[in-house]
């Protein structure tokens, strides 16, 4: 017998933002819904919670099951619960996002929910508010990516500062100077140089580089101001 008998039903859902940089470009991962309402559509990583189930269970368990991608950098976001969002059902969302190195989970990215995934520039209309979810999810990720080193999630082990500067640039949607940004990003100390370059995009080639992870879990809530005023950028 429910305890709260003057309450109506409403579901808990749960949606993913999963961002993936592919060594140049910051992408998004979706979906074609295979359900109605709005069905073949292009959608988020999606799906409710169950009764046995913890929201931050509920998420990865999703993520698992739609992406095949576990172990993955995921944090709740916001919820999102308009009376009329899903025209199924009275429905709240909680919203995630998530963090990943593309390459490093080409593998796992499943083919029976037509996963596919697409350039920021290049977002198709999405269902319900999911629009709305990857606007809001780009800003927090501005945010903090401006003042913690969240974007080494996206990274793979060995990299380049080119290839971070990418990730920035892709990020805020600006160019910046190459020596301020290198400059700025080694003087975090988070960054152990290699011997070995990348002579792939260009002759002198660029060093390759590995995060300290020792350094980097210490100073993961750390404000390190990696992007001053990530509000008010200016091209150079």
């Amino acid at each position: 017998m429910s305890k709260y008998p003057q309450q109506k039903r409403m579901l808990i859902a749960i949606d993913c933002i999963v961002f993936g940089f592919d060594g140049e470009n910051l992408k998004l991962l979706l979906i074609q819904r295979a359900i109605e309402p709005e069905k073949n559509k292009w959608s988020l990583m999606g799906g409710f919670v169950e009764p046995e189930e913890s929201i931050d269970d509920a998420a990865n368990n999703i993520l698992k099951k739609l992406t095949g991608l576990e172990g993955v950098y995921l944090e709740q976001m916001q919820a999102f619960g308009e009376v009329k969002r899903d025209p199924g059902e009275r429905i709240v969302s909680i919203a995630y996002f998530a963090l990943i190195d593309i390459h490093q989970y080409e593998q796992q990215i499943s083919h029976e929910y037509h996963a596919e995934w697409f350039h920021m520039d290049q977002i198709p209309s999405l269902i319900f508010d999911h629009n709305q979810m990857v606007d809001t999810a780009r800003k927090k990720l501005r945010y903090k990516a401006a003042l913690h080193p969240i974007l080494f999630e996206l990274l793979p082990e060995k990299f380049t500062i080119p290839q971070l500067q990418s990730l920035y640039e892709g990020i805020y949607d600006s160019v910046f100077d190459k020596r301020n940004f290198s400059r700025k990003i080694l003087s975090t100390g988070l960054l152990i140089k290699q011997q070995e370059k990348d002579k792939l995009n260009s002759k002198k080639g660029a060093f390759y580089y590995k995060l300290d992870k020792g350094k980097y879990n210490e100073n993961f809530h750390a404000f390190l101001n990696l992007i001053p005023n990530p509000d008010h950028l200016q091209l150079v």
